[in-house]
């Protein structure tokens, strides 16, 4: 059974959504507060790039959420990105008959 979330949001969305702007600061002081450039939190938050294991862990600390959960975002919109692809026509299957 495929319990996929259809079109997931980026999670900048929710960075942005849930985490920045109900504290009320600015992007650059929430980036000064990760350790990261205001143009690297900007990426995110714009869908430009996505969230590296190693910005999890900032945005855990930093946010009290857990770096798995910022992973698990990036990884449910990335997958949901590749599929719309195609790329699933071009593969045959392996499977015994």
């Amino acid at each position: 059974m495929n319990m996929q979330m259809h079109n997931p949001p980026h999670p900048g969305e929710a960075l942005r959504e849930f985490c920045i702007e109900p504290l009320g600061i600015s992007v650059t002081e929430a980036a000064s507060a990760l350790g990261v450039s205001r143009k690297t939190l900007s990426a995110i938050l714009n869908g430009r790039a996505g969230i590296s294991p190693e910005m999890s862990i900032r945005l855990a600390k930093a946010f009290d959420t857990s770096a798995e959960s910022w992973l698990n975002q990036q990884q449910q919109f990335d997958l949901w990105q590749a599929r719309q692809t195609g790329i699933e026509e071009q593969v045959r299957s392996l499977n015994a008959a």
